[in-house]
C-alpha cells in the first residue's frame, strides 16, 4: 500500500487537507494499491476513471462561479455574505472557501489522473491506451483552468509571472517523511505542461468518439485550440504562431464527422437537450438527477440564476449590458414567446412577468437612470396609458414619444422627457417582478437538461460553436479578415438570420470587436467571459444596475488573478514555499 499512501499524502498536502490513520486504511473509489492496478488493470481501470470523472463534478461548481461571476453577463440582486460575492466585487482575499474548493478539487483531479498514469503498465491495447489518454486530458485541462485563474494573462511576461505548482508524480515512501513540494511554476511552464498532456491525450485516444461525457481525441483538440488562443497575444500585438496552432486544432474538430452545427430551432432547445443528443457537445461535466437529492438543486449552478420546479434562489439575472447586446440587431420581445425572439441566444433569458389581481399584464416603460448609490444606475418601470403618450409615477405624469433613431416602430422604444431632470430611452414591456428593485431576468442556460423542470445541467467545457469563434479570433490576429468573417457569420446567421451576417466593409472596420461580441453572446454563462476580456488585454466595464462596483478593471490590474488560497499556503510542507500573488498593482509584472 506504499504508493497509494504516498498519493493521498501528496494530494492532501497540496490541497491543504488533513490526514488520519483511518484515511490510509480505506480506499476511496479513485485510489487503489499499486499492485492491484498492476495485476488487474483491465478490471480496475474503469472504476478509477469513474472516480476521476466524479471529482470533476465537484470541481465544476466553483469553476463556473469563478469564471462567470467575475464577468459582465450577469448581475446580483444585492450584496451577499456568500464567499462568491468576492468574485463579483473583485474584493480579492485569500480566505475564501469557494476559491479553496476550486484549488482543492482541481488538484485532487490532477492527483487522481496522475495516480492512474503512473501506476499503469505499458501496453499495446488501443482501448486501454485511450482510457489512459483520458487521464492526460483531465490533467492537462486542470492545469490550464488553474493557471488562467491564478496566473496572469499569457501575453504578460509568461516566463516571469507565476502559474501553479506542477505536481504529477507520487513521492516514494522514503520521501514522505521529509515531503517537499515545488513552488509555483511560471505561466509559460504551466501552459507547456497542459499542452504536453493534451497532446499526449490526442495521440493516445484512438477509440471513436462515443459521448461528450468522456474525454476524446476531439476534446483534447478542442482544448488545445483554446489553450493556444489564450497564448496568441492581443489583437494589437498578436503571436501569429500560436494563433496558427489555435486554427489548426479548431480545424481538426470542425472537420470531424462527429460534430455539426445544429439548426436555430435546435440551438434554442440546447439547454433542454441531453449532451449525448446534442451534436455540438464535445465535452461536458456530466451531471445526473441523482446527484441532486432533496433540495440540492438550490445549490446547483442554475440555482442562483432562476427558480425552476420550485427550486433555486433566483437571485442573479442577465445584466443590462448583455440584454442590450442581445437587442442590438433588433429587440427581442419575450411577450410574444419564441415568435418574439430575434437572437436565438435570448431564448436562455426569461423575464418574470407579473399580472394584476385580474390576471392581466400591466404595460410599462422600463428604462435605466443614473443613481447616486450602488453602481450609479437603477431600473425604473412606469405604467403607460392606453395610447402610449404618457406614463406616470405617483402623482407625476410624463410625456413619452417613440424613439426611432435606428429602431423600427414595432420595437416599441420610447423616450421619456424631463424625468427628474433627465431624458431617457427605454422599451414598452409588461411589468416584470422586482427583487430588491431589479427586474428578474432569469437565466436558464444552466437549467432544464433533458426537458426536466429542474436545475439539472451538465456544465459545458467544449462545444463546436466555440471552435468557429476560436478560429475567427485567430484569423483576425493573423490578418485573415475574410476567413474570420465567414466563421463569425456562420455563428451569427444561425442565431439570428441570413441578413444578420456582416458585410466585408463593416467587418473589416471593426473585426476584433465584432469577434469578441459574438463570442460573448454565444458563450455567455459558460464561465469564459472574464478570462476572455483579460487575455486579450481588455478592460472589464460594468456600468449597469446592480450592487457591484462600477470601477473598470483593466487587464493590468492585480485583481485579474485570484489569490492562492491561504489554507493551501499554510499547509505546504515545512521548508517548501507556495508564493502568493501580488496584493497591489505595484507587484504586477507586465513585460
Amino acid at each position: 500500500m506504499k504508493k497509494i499512501t504516498s498519493t493521498i499524502l501528496l494530494s492532501l498536502a497540496i490541497t491543504g487537507g488533513a490526514l488520519t490513520s483511518c484515511d490510509i486504511d480505506r480506499f476511496p473509489n479513485s485510489y487503489m494499491e499499486s499492485d492491484q492496478v498492476s495485476d488487474n488493470q483491465e478490471v480496475l481501470f474503469d472504476n478509477m476513471l469513474n472516480g476521476m470523472y466524479a471529482q470533476l463534478k465537484t470541481w465544476s461548481d466553483p469553476m463556473h462561479r469563478l469564471g462567470e461571476y467575475a464577468g459582465d453577463n450577469m448581475m446580483i440582486r444585492g450584496s451577499s455574505t456568500d464567499a462568491f460575492y468576492e468574485f463579483i466585487t473583485y474584493s480579492r482575499t485569500p480566505d475564501n472557501y469557494r476559491l479553496q474548493n476550486f484549488w482543492d478539487y482541481g488538484y485532487k483531479a490532477i492527483a487522481q489522473a496522475s495516480n492512474i498514469i503512473n501506476m499503469a503498465k505499458e501496453t499495446d491495447d488501443a482501448e486501454f491506451n485511450s482510457k489512459l489518454g483520458e487521464c492526460y486530458y483531465v490533467r492537462g485541462m486542470m492545469y490550464f483552468y488553474l493557471c488562467r485563474a491564478f496566473g496572469r494573462p499569457y501575453y504578460q511576461a509568461p516566463d516571469k509571472n507565476l502559474g501553479v505548482p506542477i505536481v504529477n508524480g507520487t513521492p516514494s515512501e522514503d520521501e514522505i517523511g521529509n515531503l517537499s513540494l515545488p513552488d509555483r511554476s511560471t505561466v509559460k511552464e504551466t501552459y507547456q505542461q497542459a499542452i504536453n498532456d493534451l497532446r499526449t491525450a490526442e495521440k493516445l485516444i484512438t477509440t471513436s468518439f462515443s459521448s461528450p461525457d468522456y474525454a476524446s481525441k476531439e476534446a483534447a483538440q478542442a482544448m488545445l485550440s483554446r489553450v493556444y488562443l489564450y497564448m496568441s497575444g492581443t489583437y494589437e500585438n498578436p503571436n501569429r504562431e500560436y494563433a496558427d496552432s489555435a486554427i489548426y486544432y479548431a480545424d481538426r474538430v470542425i472537420e470531424s464527422p462527429n460534430f455539426h452545427l445544429v439548426s436555430r430551432e435546435d440551438y434554442m432547445k440546447s439547454a433542454r437537450t441531453m449532451p449525448e443528443n446534442y451534436s455540438e457537445a464535445i465535452f461536458v461535466i456530466k451531471r445526473l438527477a441523482a446527484d441532486f437529492p432533496g433540495s440540492d438543486y438550490y445549490y446547483g449552478i442554475g440555482g442562483m440564476y432562476s427558480n425552476i420546479g420550485g427550486m433555486g434562489w433566483g437571485e442573479m439575472y442577465a445584466s443590462a449590458k448583455y440584454l442590450e447586446l442581445l437587442d442590438e440587431t433588433k429587440r427581442n420581445d419575450w411577450r410574444n414567446g419564441d415568435a418574439g425572439i430575434v437572437d436565438a441566444r435570448a431564448k436562455f433569458i426569461e423575464p418574470q412577468y407579473i399580472t394584476d389581481d385580474n390576471g392581466d399584464y400591466t404595460e410599462v416603460l422600463r428604462f435605466i437612470t443614473p443613481n447616486a448609490t450602488g453602481t450609479g444606475y437603477t431600473y425604473v418601470q412606469l405604467p403607460v396609458n392606453a395610447d402610449r403618450t404618457k406614463c406616470s409615477e405617483g402623482n407625476e405624469t410624463y410625456t413619452i414619444t417613440p424613439f426611432l433613431d435606428g429602431r423600427a416602430p414595432e420595437e416599441e422604444y420610447y423616450t421619456i422627457n424631463n424625468y427628474k431632470g433627465g431624458t431617457y430611452t427605454g422599451v414598452i414591456d409588461y411589468q416584470i417582478a422586482l427583487n430588491n428593485g431589479y427586474p428578474m431576468f432569469y437565466i436558464t442556460k444552466c437549467s432544464r437538461e433533458d426537458g426536466l423542470e429542474s436545475q439539472l445541467h451538465s456544465p459545458i467545457i467544449s462545444r463546436l460553436d466555440e471552435m468557429y469563434l476560436n478560429r475567427a479570433e485567430a484569423y483576425v490576429k493573423k490578418g485573415l479578415l475574410e476567413e474570420a468573417r465567414a466563421d463569425v457569420n456562420m455563428i451569427r446567421e444561425r442565431a439570428i438570420n441570413a441578413e444578420a451576417g456582416y458585410d466585408q466593409a463593416t467587418f473589416a472596420a471593426d473585426a476584433a470587436n465584432l469577434v469578441d461580441k459574438e463570442r460573448q453572446l454565444e458563450m455567455a454563462y459558460q464561465a469564459e467571459r472574464s478570462y476572455d476580456v483579460f487575455r486579450n488585454g481588455g478592460t472589464l466595464t460594468r456600468r449597469y444596475p446592480g450592487p457591484h462596483p462600477i470601477d473598470d478593471v483593466p487587464a493590468t490590474d492585480y485583481r485579474v488573478t485570484y489569490y492562492i488560497p491561504q489554507t493551501a499556503i499554510n499547509s505546504y510542507p515545512s521548508g517548501s514555499t507556495l508564493t502568493q500573488n501580488p496584493t497591489s498593482d505595484s507587484g504586477v509584472i507586465l513585460n
